[in-house]
């Protein structure tokens, strides 16, 4: 099946359509396990390995025997720094140097991609915005235009194929939006955000 999306002017009035390329957005190309694989990804590779437990040479305290070997009627006990006591040592714990990152190849990353845009544009999440031009930048404009093509209430992702200070800047301050260039379409962003905004531009980009 082909999509297409609906492409607004900045009053809020459908004035066109694009169809997206069926050689790369098709219903036969979803692979969800594949898009899961790629959202996993790119949570693992942000992953700061910041926990780290102190081993056995590293925990301070005297090796003596807190008690003697037998006659106690308790368990044997070589010392305070054991890794059963309090202030001891931690055994087999996260050492600061795991490796969390995963690969995918770049063909397998594109395909998750436009999995997730086919199924966004099947759910009629995907809008398109005829490519505008502001005068200053002002976040009444950009809330103004939101506000017309009814989406003022959701969260958006706003994606441009350019950098537009006046566009970046009146869009940047409203709370449920963000903006992202079209290179740096990702899993978790995409499917972070009820509606993706493109701009004309932008979606040319997309469809090659």
């Amino acid at each position: 099946m082909a999509y297409s999306i609906d492409i607004y002017d900045k009053g809020g009035k459908v004035v066109s359509q694009f169809a997206l390329d069926e050689a790369l957005f098709a219903d036969s190309l979803v692979n969800k396990d594949l898009i899961h694989e790629y959202y996993l990804l790119q949570q693992s590779n942000a992953r700061q390995n910041l926990a780290k437990t102190k081993g056995r040479g590293e925990v301070h305290g005297s090796g003596k025997k807190i008690y003697k070997q037998k006659g106690t009627g308790g368990a044997r006990s070589w010392g305070k720094q054991s890794p059963i006591r309090r202030w001891g040592w931690v055994a087999f714990g996260p050492r600061g140097v795991e490796n969390y990152t995963k690969t995918m190849s770049k063909k397998a990353r594109n395909l998750a991609l436009n999995g997730i845009l086919t199924l966004k544009a099947k759910d009629g999440e995907l809008l398109g915005l005829k490519d505008l031009s502001l005068a200053a930048p002002k976040t009444k404009d950009a809330q103004d235009v939101l506000k017309n093509i009814g989406i003022n209430t959701k969260k958006v992702l706003f994606v441009v194929s350019k950098k537009d200070e006046n566009i970046l800047k009146s869009f940047r301050n409203l709370p449920k939006v963000k903006y992202l260039f079209v290179d740096y379409l990702n899993p978790v962003d995409l499917m972070s955000y009820h509606t993706v905004l493109f701009l004309e531009s932008a979606l040319n980009t997309l469809n090659k």
